[in-house]
């Protein structure tokens, strides 16, 4: 199922689409407040963002800025006034669709689907050995079976996955999971990497593909378990 973000002071259209989208197999996670915008993304990782021009706080100009500081997530952009200025402005500013107000939800479903198509494949990626890693969907695959993971748990093993027979140190691996509060510490690495191997591994006491090299930090060791 694909996740949609709206980011929209109108609650009962947020109501409206989540009931609509849903139907499509788009979870939609409806926002009413434009300054939690970033959070919200980092939390829920969307596929796709659906912002709305004219809100309270922050207009929807501002928040596309902001996000594009940081994201290349779709974004479709809703305005009441309709004016070219506002579509010219929106796409300048790394919109990528424009939909005025009032409209149709098939017309947005059409415009969701369209951009999420467009979406590179290589953002869904397989690596060779025992994992099959999703970008797109943020899934990863062991052996063919479909891991359980926490989004941290996902951001560390997909990271490892990608740069086998490197060590890193716990703040290098701190560094490379997105949104990770700033109040966690190195240490907080070491639950992560105990988590991950009480799901991969097959022995945690010796394990084969999270190796922790002592004094310096863990590297990752890929390979075809089931060969």
């Amino acid at each position: 199922m694909s996740r949609a973000l709206l980011i929209d002071d109108d609650v009962k259209l947020g109501r409206l689409l989540k009931d609509f989208l849903k139907k499509s197999k788009i979870h939609l996670l409806p926002i009413v407040d434009p300054t939690q915008s970033l959070s919200s993304i980092d939390e829920y990782e969307p596929d796709i963002i659906i912002l709305d021009v004219m809100m309270p706080q922050l207009d929807g100009f501002e928040v596309c800025k902001r996000i594009r500081k940081n994201h290349s997530i779709p974004i479709i952009m809703l305005s009441a006034r309709g004016h070219a200025e506002d579509k010219i402005k929106g796409l300048d500013l790394g919109a990528d669709d424009y939909i005025a107000k009032p409209f149709q939800p098939r017309e947005l479903l059409a415009r969701i689907n369209s951009l999420l198509r467009r979406v590179p494949e290589k953002k869904k990626i397989t690596i060779k050995g025992s994992f099959i890693v999703d970008t797109l969907h943020r899934e990863i695959k062991m052996e063919g079976d479909l891991l359980k993971l926490t989004n941290k748990e996902y951001e560390l093993l997909s990271f490892l996955v990608f740069n086998p027979g490197v060590i890193f140190s716990r703040d290098d691996l701190l560094k490379q999971i997105k949104g990770i509060e700033a109040k966690l510490f190195s240490r907080s690495i070491d639950i992560l990497i105990s988590r991950l191997r009480n799901k991969i591994e097959k022995n945690t006491d010796d394990p084969e593909f999270i190796k922790t090299i002592w004094g310096k930090g863990y590297t990752f060791i890929n390979f075809d378990r089931s060969e």
